[in-house]
């Protein structure tokens, strides 16, 4: 992706969560330099990955197969592995209509997928066979807002605004947004993109950047490159 691009999309990006309602945390707005100039004080910040995420998955068609993400808040593996303290995360999304989030697992995330407004989010869901690939077989149980539910493997939960599911560690998960754009929410356990992403077909997490103008803001994947 050109960096012009992840520009673009960070502004229209934030645009459609202000129409809304929604506010991001007044680091999202920061610029790289000012960010560098606190580097003292935003250790958990850099630490924790919070911030914009915006990525291609590797295949350069964003519109197509692309996610919107800010990390808002993201908690302590040290402190999930004892079972105490900060074991959450929190992100806000925009699933554009039409716009595949790859079908992925986690090993140790589990997380509420909430439809914030806008359209509708669609999700296609299967279990993890034995080995943890995906079970096209059996059927799926999940919770929509605490009530359980079970459909066949690879049927298509349709969430209206309001709505949410919870997903556990092995539920496969793909998903878009239909009927519009959809701004969602995130809840969870501790966030690892780094490990705890296992994708069905080979795609990468993030971007590969063009750098052909400066960044507006910086994403977490720029952090290592910038506070090394």
């Amino acid at each position: 992706m050109k960096r012009s691009e992840i520009n673009d999309i960070i502004r229209a990006g934030d645009d459609f969560i202000r129409s809304f309602g929604f506010r991001l945390p007044p680091f999202a707005y920061w610029s790289p330099e000012e960010m560098r100039a606190r580097r003292a004080e935003i250790g958990g910040i850099v630490g924790a990955r919070l911030g914009w995420d915006i990525t291609d998955f590797g295949q350069e068609r964003f519109a197509e197969t692309g996610l919107f993400l800010f990390t808002m808040r993201n908690g302590s593996e040290e402190d999930l592995r004892r079972g105490g303290g900060m074991c959450y995360a929190e992100k806000i999304m925009i699933s554009r209509q039409g716009q595949v989030t790859p079908l992925h697992r986690h090993i140790v995330k589990a997380e509420d997928i909430i439809n914030r407004g806008g359209g509708v989010l669609a999700l296609k869901l299967f279990d993890s066979d034995a080995e943890g690939k995906v079970d096209e077989e059996s059927e799926v149980e999940v919770a929509t807002d605490g009530v359980l539910r079970r459909q066949a493997a690879g049927a298509i939960l349709r969430l209206r605004p309001g709505e949410s599911v919870t997903l556990r560690p092995g539920n496969w998960h793909a998903f878009w947004g239909e009927e519009g754009d959809v701004l969602v929410g995130e809840v969870s356990t501790v966030n690892n993109d780094l490990t705890d992403n296992i994708f069905a077909d080979p795609v990468g997490r993030f971007a590969e950047i063009e750098e052909d103008e400066a960044p507006l803001h910086l994403l977490v994947s720029d952090y290592p490159k910038w506070f090394a």
